[in-house]
């Protein structure tokens, strides 16, 4: 009885449109059909188009390559911070808390302010570099297909690095100081110990980190929607926005859907293998 208010509210916010999308990805459903009672059945036709479909390819790849260059930066980045502020010392709490505030900002404002700093004319980046004399002209980061995709990433790694910071934190103050101790007296150095005895402790912990953290850049759609809008010329669509822009710009509806659907079945594949993982941990 207790889990019953959840299920039902799952079964209808979740389970419902997420069922409704999967029957919409099998018809065709467009402007012209969108208010038939009965609408006309297509099968995997839209499957096969949108694979045949090279802004689909492309978005796809740029996903992947957006995910994992986000992911590998951040944790890396996140897992030094989560180190360093490990240490007691003066300061170590408030400036922490402060590294925080990425995380804590909506990510639309910080796609605006992003979106500021890569600016061609006004943006505050293209000033720094005329200032320091390593440019004469204005480069446009967010109009040029591979300066985007590197100026979007960069905005993602600043909202991720807090995130891999504080589970790392978390996971790090789990570890018995006993362990350091004991290790210390058997003569063991800071190496030895990091690497026999934090980073096994830590394995569930860099489990988690990284898979949760491929689950929430995969599905990435704010952040490049305010910033770029999967230009120029579609360089920087994510499967995300691609989805938006066939459903909603092009009135695409069924194959809006199977696009999102193909997003759920990839994530439903690496939420399962996180599951698994954290069983077998146990």
């Amino acid at each position: 009885m207790y889990a019953l208010p959840a299920f039902l509210y799952m079964l209808v916010f979740v389970g419902y449109p997420i069922f409704s999308n999967l029957v919409l990805s099998f018809q065709d459903v467009t402007m012209k059909t969108l208010l038939l009672p009965k609408k006309p059945f297509a099968g995997f036709e839209n499957y096969i188009e949108i694979f045949h479909d090279k802004v689909f390819v492309s978005s796809l790849t740029n996903t992947l390559i957006f995910t994992v260059s986000c992911l590998v930066v951040q944790f890396l980045i996140g897992f030094l911070l989560a180190l360093f502020f490990n240490r007691n010392f003066k300061f170590a709490k408030p400036v922490r808390g402060l590294l925080m505030m990425p995380w804590m900002i909506p990510i639309t404002v910080t796609a605006l302010m992003f979106k500021f700093v890569f600016g061609t004319d006004v943006g505050i980046l293209n000033y720094i570099l005329r200032s320091i004399g390593l440019i004469k002209e204005n480069i446009e980061w967010l109009t040029t297909p591979g300066t985007a995709m590197f100026a979007i990433v960069v905005a993602n790694i600043w909202i991720g690095i807090p995130f891999n910071m504080i589970l790392i934190s978390t996971g790090l103050t789990t570890i018995p100081r006993e362990l350091y101790e004991s290790a210390s007296i058997d003569g063991a150095n800071k190496v030895q110990t990091f690497f026999r005895i934090t980073l096994p402790l830590l394995k569930p912990t860099i489990e988690s980190v990284l898979i949760l953290g491929f689950i929430y850049t995969f599905k990435v759609y704010d952040l490049v929607y305010v910033m770029t809008s999967g230009g120029p010329v579609n360089s920087t669509h994510m499967l995300s926005t691609y989805s938006y822009k066939l459903s909603f710009e092009m009135f695409k509806y069924s194959k809006g859907a199977a696009v999102a659907n193909v997003l759920l079945a990839i994530l439903l594949i690496v939420g399962t293998f996180y599951i698994r993982a954290t069983r077998e941990e146990e």
